[in-house]
């Protein structure tokens, strides 16, 4: 038997189905892309008239919009505003082949989200939700420990998007 783990995105202002087709678009128009499983819209539900008075949402407006990031699926749910929010305690990283890849994913994601919440490698995008847009080889960088390691992650610490120019000089001191 196979269980899926599926992250549901709480939207309070009706943006499930335009976040999924944003997200979609920009993991699709990833350099490299065509080496990872496509990023998917894969259905969309509707509110009926049952439960009306509970989720406050109009008959026939978008209930969730299931996708697919590089094979993860995902389920935006249109919930309402009940008050829930994104929190950065939660977050979606991203293992970037290069800097062209970190460069890519930073600007579009980065493309109306809180420049405030922008630190070594996090950002918040325009719904809300954070992601981590690392380059694969900082684990390398950092993985060995030592005196090189702390000066990686001394120079990542001041930095918002990551450079792997900059992180790679800070191993060989």
């Amino acid at each position: 038997m196979t269980s899926t783990i599926t992250t549901c995105l709480w939207f309070n202002n009706k943006e499930a189905e335009e976040a999924a087709a944003y997200y979609v678009s920009i993991f699709n128009g990833a350099p490299g892309a065509s080496s990872h499983p496509a990023s998917t819209n894969l259905s969309t539900t509707r509110y009926t008239s049952a439960g009306e008075e509970c989720h406050r949402q109009e008959p026939g407006s978008t209930m969730t919009a299931e996708f697919t990031l590089r094979g993860q699926r995902f389920v935006g749910l249109n919930g309402g505003p009940q008050g829930w929010s994104f929190s950065p305690a939660v977050s979606f990283q991203i293992d970037c082949a290069d800097q062209e890849e970190v460069d890519y994913f930073w600007g579009r994601l980065g493309e109306g989200g809180d420049e405030k919440k922008q630190q070594c490698g996090w950002l918040q995008d325009k719904f809300g939700i954070s992601w981590q847009v690392v380059p694969v080889e900082l684990k390398e960088l950092i993985g060995g420990g030592g005196e090189g390691a702390a000066r990686v992650t001394s120079v990542m610490m001041g930095q918002k998007k990551l450079d792997i120019g900059a992180l790679r000089k800070a191993l060989e001191g």
